[in-house]
């Protein structure tokens, strides 16, 4: 043996085997941070944010910040994380996640920052744009469940998007007709499980392919709402009326600083988001039903080699998520104080699908990417208010873009259950 190859056996495995960078978490801080330097540059003046509305109890004044300073503080911050993240990623180590989370806070406060830097007339709503911007991730968050639920158990649900949009319509007729919003929730929850029972009966128990079949029921969705709307709804106005439900504040809860109005002060709809997240991410995780449920989407026949019966929990599964998207699909409808209109879901339900990929097919990450979507598109229509230099257009791409680039793959090395989309037995 020559001496190069004693010295190579002698060496940790570490060097011997050359890992491969983890550069994503470093290149996504560095473009943070570049772009913090870009709005530095020129900000001048301050920046003025607005706390109105955050507590009953008392009057938090607004707070004026040196719109330069301020920049150049959350600059230099975002450059340390991106310099300890490359030294990170060049020993080949994994960059904390709180790194990210960190240097994207930074990002956000600083366009906040930005956005209304030597502005005197025009000042930032805080409490205002979360307040929206959790509202606005309601279908969201539902629709992402329902896919993880769905996925879990094998089976890939492309029909959110349908599921959204016939929840919202079946809640607004249910609502329009018993003059009661909460029953309109009903009817959604209804509307939701009929496209689901579609969906299960052709990719459960027809074998068809899965994403040809969410396709096609998005489309026979979209079809059949635009032709009732066109023929029924338009000419009986009193099955299309705007039927809103009311928010419900909490005691003392609802008046703790900023938290209260934002968490404890919001629509039934959204305390139902709470409980189907907590709920779901126990559910999944600590109970039987959850390990059967990922037991078939992982292994199937190991599933029913120990007397799970495979397809029928599918059925059962696939049935009740979509009945949960169809319950987000009554944010339209109900939560906004709207009629149904053609096509009125705008593609949420693919950016749900999307949020749940970014969150790992766990409700909880599903939950945190839903949340981002929803801030995003609330602070779109903020910045048109306060007059930002950048036109709110590309904010509205965001959400798409960002669907777009988890499709693609760039938020990481994700790995779907290992079943999705295969029938059984095979």
């Amino acid at each position: 043996m020559s001496r190069n190859e004693t010295a190579l056996k002698k060496a940790p495995v570490e060097e011997q085997i050359k890992l491969p960078m983890p550069v994503r978490n470093p290149i996504v801080i560095s473009v943070f941070a570049a772009l913090l330097v870009a709005m530095a540059i020129g900000a001048k003046g301050n920046s003025i944010f607005s706390f109105e509305g955050a507590t009953s109890w008392f009057s938090i004044p607004n707070v004026s910040l040196p719109a330069s300073i301020t920049l150049w503080v959350l600059t230099v911050l975002t450059i340390a994380l991106a310099v300890w993240a490359w030294i990170q990623a060049n020993a080949r180590k994994t960059p904390p996640a709180w790194m990210l989370g960190v240097s994207g806070f930074a990002f956000v406060f600083g366009f906040l920052v930005w956005t209304v830097a030597d502005k005197p007339s025009s000042v930032m709503p805080t409490v205002s744009l979360l307040i929206g911007g959790l509202t606005l991730a309601v279908p969201l968050i539902f629709g992402a469940l329902s896919g993880v639920v769905c996925e879990r158990s094998g089976v890939i649900n492309i029909a959110i998007e349908g599921q959204l949009l016939f929840g919202a319509f079946m809640g607004a007729v249910v609502a329009s007709a018993t003059s009661s919003p909460y029953v309109g929730l009903i009817g959604s929850l209804v509307g939701g499980a009929l496209v689901g029972v579609l969906l299960a009966l052709f990719t459960v128990h027809f074998r068809a392919d899965h994403i040809v079949v969410g396709v096609v029921l998005n489309m026979l969705v979209l079809g059949l709402t635009s032709f009732l709307y066109s023929t029924v709804l338009t000419h009986s106005a009193e099955y299309n009326r705007a039927v809103p439900l009311k928010p419900i504040g909490i005691p003392i809860l609802k008046d703790i600083p900023i938290i209260g109005p934002i968490m404890f002060n919001q629509s039934i709809l959204v305390y139902l988001v709470y409980v189907a997240v907590i709920g779901l991410q126990f559910a999944l995780f600590r109970t039987r039903w959850g390990l059967r449920t990922r037991a078939c989407g992982e292994h199937p026949k190991a599933a029913d080699t120990v007397g799970v019966k495979v397809n029928r929990l599918r059925w059962i599964n696939v049935i009740a998520a979509s009945a949960l998207a169809g319950l987000g699909g009554a944010f339209f409808t109900l939560g906004q104080n709207l009629a149904f209109s053609k096509e009125m879901t705008a593609g949420n339900g693919f950016i749900a699908l999307a949020a749940m990929i970014i969150g790992r097919w766990n409700p909880k990450g599903a939950l945190a990417a839903a949340l981002l979507f929803g801030f995003a598109t609330n602070l779109a229509s903020v910045m048109q208010s306060v007059g930002s230099p950048l036109p709110a257009e590309y904010m509205l791409m965001l959400p798409y873009v960002v669907t777009i680039l988890a499709v693609a793959g760039f938020v990481g090395s994700v790995r779907a259950p290992a079943a999705e989309g295969k029938p059984y037995p095979a």
